[in-house]
């Protein structure tokens, strides 16, 4: 698939946020653990969720679409406690099957994470706490089989480093674990505690007591329910970026501000105008950006799925801007295609006194070739390329830097973006941006 482009028009209008991507498609598997069905609205059709649609299927559960976003998994059916290779190797999260599996069988096999390749996922964060749970673990070529011979004992835990994943794959072995766990620098992702919520309706017995800290209560059942899935800050982010790359002006509804504070501090010290309603977000372009630096920082920080996006605006900001990725060794893919389109970018790596507490990732994973900041000189004039989606948040970046620049762009390998966004390529064109979705062969 291919996206083609025609950039240098201001986009405005209004654009509805639907459930998050990272949070919905978590709550269909965690939906497995129930002994009834569970209704999920504000469900994203975005394709991450459609391949959980899937792999639950393949398992033999059941879903049903009640309306265009509310979708209805029935887990009565689940017979097999092993995940297809071919789709659970597509999945940034195969692990997060394995505490349902576990609950309904005792063993569980899933093929080692896929997605997006944005660098090695850090599975011993995972692997650790569950070894402490007394699970039993077996790592073959391009599998990983996990056994326990009765239920999950509880413990406590703490995780060297942040792990959303790993939070939330722990959290679900928790709840049906024998006793109280205790997990220790949890995550604090807003989509962490929208898994609580929902295990929490279903019967488990999770609070948050400290900011990182999880206390988890073992139950033995749980039932179905009903819930909302929160909407998704990486679309919101989205457009707002693109309100002021494109010097427009966009009301962002269905969000939730709070979720948004790092990103919406950095967006008025640029120079853009917000104006904020209780889950509306109005971004308006006033006047020529700002030069600024940013370091992506798990919640609340500056949260990583936005990098590429902001380095993409800092194209048009006066100045020098800095961004330092700190969450993964390898993330600025969008750059080098911005390089193509004329952005001036310099690659380097900071002086950080303690390298191995200042970034999240494990040392071993990164190489002497990885850069781990950018330097952006701005404003600069951007000319349309045919570039390479690659992944969704290096995708969503050059369709931003396509929408501000100057002739035609063409994204090949577009599919990649949508597995993040639903119809995205509408929404723009709503806002009244050129955009065309054509089939295409990869780059």
């Amino acid at each position: 698939m291919k996206l083609i482009i025609q950039g240098r028009k201001p986009l405005k209008g209004e654009v509805i946020i639907r459930g998050a991507k990272n949070s919905g498609f978590k709550l269909m598997i965690a939906s497995l653990l129930g002994k009834t069905p569970t209704l999920l609205s504000n469900m994203t059709k975005a394709g991450e969720t459609k391949i959980s649609f899937s792999i639950i299927k393949n398992l033999g559960g059941k879903i049903e679409f009640k309306g265009e976003h509310t979708v209805k998994i029935d887990p009565l059916g689940i017979k097999k406690s092993q995940i297809p290779f071919g789709v659970g190797k597509e999945s940034r999260a195969s692990t997060l099957y394995i505490p349902a599996l576990l609950y309904h069988f005792g063993q569980a096999k899933v093929p080692w994470p896929g997605g997006d390749k944005i660098g090695l996922r850090p599975l011993d964060r995972h692997l650790e706490g569950m070894k402490k749970m007394g699970l039993e673990i077996k790592i073959e070529r391009d599998w990983l089989k996990v056994s326990v011979k009765s239920r999950p004992q509880a413990t406590t835990y703490r995780f060297l480093k942040n792990t959303h994943t790993g939070t939330d794959t722990l959290l679900m072995l928790a709840a049906f674990a024998q006793g109280e766990t205790v997990l220790k620098n949890a995550a604090l992702e807003p989509e962490v505690d929208d898994l609580i919520a929902l295990l929490n309706k279903m019967g488990a017995k999770i609070k948050r007591v400290e900011p990182k800290t999880i206390i988890i209560k073992g139950v033995k059942k749980f039932k179905g329910t009903e819930h909302v899935v929160m909407s998704d800050r990486n679309e919101a982010v989205t457009f707002a970026c693109v309100a002021l790359g494109t010097k427009g002006a966009i009301s962002i509804f269905n969000v939730r501000p709070n979720d948004l504070t790092a990103f919406l501090e950095k967006l008025e010290e640029v120079g853009g105008k917000i104006e904020l309603g209780v889950n509306e977000i109005k971004v308006e372009y006033q006047r020529e950006l700002k030069a600024t630096k940013v370091e992506t920082q798990p919640h609340p920080g500056f949260m990583t799925d936005w990098q590429s996006l902001w380095l993409t605006l800092m194209t048009q900001a006066r100045g020098k801007s800095t961004v330092i990725e700190r969450i993964y060794p390898s993330r600025f893919q969008a750059a080098h295609y911005l390089k193509q389109m004329g952005a001036r970018i310099r690659f380097f790596n900071p002086q950080v006194e303690n390298p191995e507490k200042y970034y999240e990732f494990n040392p071993e994973t990164d190489r002497k070739e990885y850069f781990h900041a950018a330097e952006i000189l701005g404003p600069t004039k951007l000319k349309g390329a045919e570039v390479c989606a690659g992944d969704i948040r290096t995708g969503a970046a050059l369709l931003l830097a396509a929408l501000m620049a100057e002739g035609k762009t063409t994204i090949c390998e577009a599919e990649k973006v949508f597995r993040g966004y639903e119809i995205l390529d509408l929404k723009i064109q709503n806002l009244g941006g050129n955009i065309l979705r054509v089939k295409g062969k990869k780059c």
